[in-house]
């Protein structure tokens, strides 16, 4: 993915709802600038492809690219004080969330004549924006569930309980996460997935580091977890216990968890059992209940994604006494539940997640909030509308061009590899040829009309909206795979590669100016989209890609001296950025950004090489006093123009697969002779690395 935040599905696809940064955090998604005005657009703003204002012409390419092709941009556009971060694709991406805040107005109007979709995209938002129904509720819609949890009598009461809750949790789980996944060794083929979960904290590495600022964190989360036990009325003392609860069985679930580099290994993730060998590692837990009440198709198979996490899980429902995990359930509740309930409850999560742990100073306004749920829920009824008005038949034609040329330069590139034999180079040219290119929106819209939304209850609607999405996902166990399915709603300023699927999607809302240009020449459309796209077609080809083969299957479909050529190039890759400095102190974690970090490098050479064949035979004159090659890695710079708070930087050091911003714009030109030509840098500049890093 280009943009900064790791996706459901990037590249090792699990559909159950486990607590991802990006997925639905309030802190990630973007909020408007003081310089903007909060109101409905009717149409998008155009800003070209390639913005001379953006540039800093008093900077030194060669020394540092990316303040040359966006300093003024970073000085013009400050950190908006509901963000976390801002950059070109934030910006995009709050104005197109202005633009969908009119048509769920204009859908939210009861007395106009409404699509379905229309019914049920304008009552969600209507629900999400009464806030004074909401105030007067108070804790009132979670109590029904807190009162199913002090009911529970014995640990043969939790499977049933959690089947029923683990259906509406939004972005977070109680213990572990279920649901299901293509078959790593059939990918044809959906079977049941099991998987970690039930922490509080964004990763394991929160609850072991013990570093001061670590520990201070974990101080920091305790209070907030008391906090929020305070909420539902436990008195000061009970809470802090309780807090104290909370945090020794999520550190001894996150103890058992895999880091997230070794994540980067699917064969790590991939123990495929019966059901009755899985009930083996957890006997205290009843897995056939669980199942059943899940009203799912019958599962034969489970892949168990990491086994001694559940050794873990079945130590902790062993030991701990029914009332702490009662407890833990009860914050596990409203944890998930917060930001749907009154403003203590939605200023809490936020004073901790966003603002101590992101360093956002303030909350996004409400309107944003609730275009963001809508989406979040019901994105494809919202994306087909938002497709209808925005998005082109041309654009589409022409970036499906533009994809099949940047295909036709890897397939050259592998070609006239050196490194990879005959038989590699085979299998290879058989896999970029069974990509699938996604363009804009699926061509089969999902279908709501079961999802059941009331203008006037709203943790209800999304309850049932989330529990539509769930048992969508279990009821496809068993059943062959949809390759016509989206992970993206088509609004979403991103991208992504699906391994298993093997195909590359591209929604409508990351194919808009300054992203995606129809009126600008084609050097920086290819510098900018094209390495976007070439950036998602190398992710079939990194470190984790490069392990499934045509079809999607993990299969290791090289020799191992090939192999061990790619990794030699892929360590240059990973050691080069491990020396970039993240803040403070703290360095990029080359390991964990690998995958991101060669499809940067990858991606922008190929959109290079498919703009030139693309204009084979022609000359292309100099624009604006810059020539075209500069103009191509001006537009491929300036997709990424932006900043960072340094508690944002801190935590995405942990969690987030991409590097930060500027060195994936310098960190890649670096290692272009092309770049090196085109603006005339010399041996010895920053921007020229002697032993240039080189995988695709």
């Amino acid at each position: 993915m280009r943009a900064n935040f790791r996706l459901l599905a990037s590249v090792l696809k699990r559909v159950m709802r486990r607590f991802i940064p990006g997925l639905f955090p309030p802190v990630l998604f973007v909020a408007a600038p003081v310089l903007f005005a909060q109101q409905p657009l009717n149409s998008l703003p155009y800003t070209p492809s390639l913005d001379l204002k953006a540039m800093d012409r008093s900077a030194d390419p060669c020394d540092n690219f990316y303040q040359y092709a966006c300093g003024t941009w970073i000085k013009d556009n400050p950190i908006p004080a509901d963000q976390a971060n801002w950059d070109v694709y934030s910006k995009l991406t709050y104005e197109n969330e202005l633009y969908l805040w009119g048509l769920l107005l204009q859908a939210g109007n009861p007395a106009a004549t409404r699509t379905p979709n229309q019914q049920k995209i304008g009552d969600l938002f209507h629900a999400c924006m009464d806030e004074p129904a909401i105030e007067k509720l108070g804790a009132a819609p979670i109590r029904p569930v807190l009162q199913q949890i002090d009911a529970l009598k014995s640990l043969r009461d939790l499977p049933a309980f959690l089947a029923a809750q683990q259906m509406m949790l939004y972005t977070t789980s109680m213990f572990f996460n279920f649901g299901s996944n293509q078959d790593y060794a059939n990918s044809s083929a959906m079977i049941a997935y099991a998987d970690t979960g039930g922490l509080g904290l964004p990763d394991r590495d929160y609850y072991s580091k013990t570093d001061a600022k670590s520990v201070e964190i974990r101080q920091k989360y305790v209070a907030h977890v008391q906090r929020m036990f305070e909420l539902l009325g436990d008195s000061p003392a009970a809470a802090a216990a309780n807090a104290a609860t909370v945090m020794r069985i999520e550190t001894a679930l996150a103890a058992a968890m895999l880091t997230r580099v070794e994540e980067r290994d699917p064969y790590k993730l991939f123990h495929k059992m019966s059901p009755a060998q899985l009930q083996a590692l957890t006997p205290s837990f009843d897995w056939k209940v669980y199942m059943a009440d899940l009203h799912m198709p019958a599962v034969h198979e489970v892949n168990v994604s990491q086994p001694a996490f559940y050794r873990a899980l079945e130590t902790q429902l062993k030991t701990n006494s029914l009332a702490d995990l009662k407890t833990y359930l009860r914050w596990h509740v409203v944890h998930a539940k917060a930001r749907f309930l009154s403003s203590p409850f939605v200023q809490a999560d936020f004073d901790f997640f966003s603002h101590y742990l992101r360093g956002v100073p303030e909350m996004q306004p409400r309107w944003k909030r609730c275009v963001q749920m809508v989406d979040h829920n019901l994105g494809e009824a919202l994306g087909q509308v938002f497709v209808e008005k925005t998005f082109s038949p041309e654009t589409k034609a022409r970036v499906l061009t533009m994809t099949k040329e940047i295909e036709s330069a890897m397939r050259s590139e592998i070609e006239n590899l050196t490194w990879m034999s005959p038989a590699t180079k085979k299998q290879a040219l058989l896999k970029l040829q069974a990509v699938v290119n996604k363009i804009g929106y699926p061509d089969k819209w999902r279908d709501y009309s079961s999802v059941d939304i009331k203008p006037d209850d709203y943790l209800g609607d999304v309850n049932r909206a989330v529990a539509f999405e769930s048992h969508r996902e279990l009821n496809k166990i068993g059943k062959p795979v949809d390759h016509s399915e989206w992970q993206l709603s088509p609004p979403t300023v991103n991208a992504y590669y699906d391994p298993q699927m093997n195909d590359i999607n591209f929604p409508a809302g990351v194919l808009q100016p300054p992203l995606y240009d129809p009126k600008m020449d084609d050097a920086p459309n290819y510098g900018n989209t094209g390495a976007t796209i070439g950036h998602e077609l190398t992710h079939g080809f990194d470190d984790q890609g490069r392990q499934f083969d045509a079809r999607g299957n993990l299969h290791d479909w090289w020799t191992k001296t090939d192999a061990a050529e790619f990794q030699k190039r892929a360590d240059c890759i990973s050691d080069e950025y491990s020396q970039f400095t993240v803040v403070d102190d703290i360095k990029i974690n080359g390991k964990l950004t690998m995958g991101e970090d060669v499809a940067d490098n990858g991606g922008t050479l190929l959109a290079y090489l498919a703009w030139k064949a693309a204009n084979k035979g022609r000359s292309l004159p100099a624009i604006d006093g810059l020539t075209p090659d500069q103009r191509f890695f001006i537009g491929m710079a300036q997709w990424a123009c932006g900043s960072e708070r340094p508690e944002d930087l801190r935590a995405n050091a942990i969690t987030d697969p991409h590097s930060p911003d500027k060195y994936r714009v310098n960190g890649v030109v670096s290692n272009m002779p092309e770049f090196r030509k085109a603006f005339s840098c010399r041996l010895g500049q920053p921007m020229v690395r002697e032993k240039a890093c080189k995988v695709w």
